[in-house]
């Protein structure tokens, strides 16, 4: 590698959030972030302009693979911590690609309750007014996490408007299993304002492959604004939320083991 192609790579590094350069392994430059936890590594592929991405946490590999990045299995093996490596075409979509990870290492795999804990440690919470602050704290967290992850954009409809987008918790805020499962991301869907409303209501909840279902307390104008027939789906849901999204439906009163053809079908 040359002095030039190691510090082309390291500004894509840089620019993306790796600032704390490791040191070149072979044909890789590795960085770790200085806000999130994990260690990014890259490597250009000669004479094309191939490049490659590899993250050390399985849990934001896993995410990749899930969003559809394909794991390159032929060449440039990545160094021995790396999980795989994902490439792209052209310098657009390597940035794109390095930026998702650093998004993901901020939401994955317990980034934001470790935020969260050393946050709260640090602050008094002998009193109810105390307990609120704290509270407020960690919503605060698990919202920039949800923007991290769900790439500031919500599942369902596409808004991106940040003004018009809510952290919505699946299981709700007192119900969970401790503050771990309240600061994880998937314990939460990035719902513009209308379907946050609903889906904290329980007028609405979501099938394990993510199609809208809605509940008998749904007005049929409503149903028609929030464009129930429209095909919408959320891409993208793990198992973890999967498993929360059985709660809500327990606890609304819909099927707990439905897909999205058990609608259709009906």
């Amino acid at each position: 590698m040359t002095p030039l192609e190691h510090n082309q790579l390291l500004s894509v590094l840089n620019t993306n959030g790796f600032h704390a350069e490791v040191r070149t392994l072979e044909d890789w430059v590795a960085a770790d972030a200085t806000f999130a936890p994990g260690r990014c590594y890259v490597t250009a592929l000669r004479q094309s302009e191939e490049y490659l991405a590899a993250t050390s946490l399985p849990e934001v590999a896993d995410a990749l693979a899930g969003e559809g990045f394909e794991l390159e299995r032929s060449c440039a093996t990545p160094p021995g911590a790396a999980r795989g490596a994902f490439p792209v075409s052209g310098p657009g979509a390597f940035h794109r690609l390095v930026r998702r990870i650093y998004q993901l290492s901020l939401a994955l795999p317990t980034a934001p309750f470790d935020t969260f804990a050393a946050k709260a440690r640090a602050m008094p919470a002998s009193t109810d007014a105390e307990r609120l602050v704290i509270q407020r704290v960690g919503q605060d967290i698990f919202r920039n996490a949800l923007l991290d992850y769900w790439d500031s954009r919500c599942p369902l409809t596409g808004i991106t408007d940040r003004d018009l987008l809510r952290a919505s918790h699946i299981v709700g805020w007192a119900e969970c299993d401790g503050d771990e499962h309240r600061l994880d991301v998937h314990n939460g869907l990035l719902l513009s304002a209308l379907w946050d409303a609903a889906f904290d209501r329980g007028l609405v909840s979501f099938t394990d492959d993510g199609a809208p279902m809605a509940g008998p307390g749904l007005s049929d104008l409503a149903r028609k604004v929030l464009g129930l027939h429209s095909g919408l789906r959320i891409a993208g849901l793990r198992d973890a939320h999967r498993g929360n999204l059985r709660r809500h439906r327990a606890k609304y009163g819909f099927p707990t083991e439905v897909r999205s053809s058990d609608i259709e079908s009906k």
